[in-house]
């Protein structure tokens, strides 16, 4: 008999301020579609359950609810915290806003081979965390500790294989032109 496979949260990483985007990236569209609602329906494709994590106060309008992340610091780790203590679920895969390429098969592919934490060989996100990393991630961000690879360093971590390609992440609108 098969395995049944764990429930899944996806967590939309929103970010932040997009300095060098000049925009909110969230809101940048590629193939006629917003970024954020780009990521939200891949999670829905991936996942059992989705939220998404950012910072209220940044005005930011959505098509769907944003979770504060209650958190000053800007970083992908207050997000990864806040989602995966939000998550109604044990596992939870993280997917950062700026990411428009990775698709459903990646994300499940990180959940299936998360031990505390899963994530691609050279790139920290996307990821998949076990609610068992909540400890050594809050104490990292407690400390100002903020740099993923780190904290992946530190939890049992599966590194696994993906298409660079599908990790490309924008940071500039020319990458974005550039991907559509």
């Amino acid at each position: 008999r098969a395995v049944a496979r764990p429930r899944l949260t996806g967590v939309l990483l929103v970010g932040g301020a997009s300095t060098r985007f000049g925009s909110p990236k969230a809101l940048a569209r590629l193939d006629g579609e917003t970024l954020a609602s780009r990521a939200w329906r891949t999670l829905g494709e991936a996942c059992d359950e989705r939220l998404a994590v950012g910072k209220r106060a940044d005005g930011i309008e959505l098509p769907f609810a944003l979770h504060d992340d209650g958190i000053e610091t800007r970083a992908a780790l207050a997000g990864i915290v806040a989602g995966l203590r939000a998550a109604p679920t044990e596992l939870a895969v993280m997917l950062p806003v700026d990411a428009p390429l990775v698709t459903p098969a990646v994300l499940r592919e990180l959940a299936a081979a998360c031990a505390d934490a899963a994530a691609p060989r050279d790139d920290p996100l996307p990821a998949a965390f076990h609610r068992r990393a909540l400890p050594v991630l809050e104490r990292r961000l407690g400390e100002g500790r903020l740099t993923l690879h780190e904290a992946l360093d530190e939890l049992d971590t599966t590194r696994v294989g993906v298409d660079a390609m599908l990790l490309a992440n924008v940071n500039t609108p020319d990458e974005l032109r550039r991907l559509g």
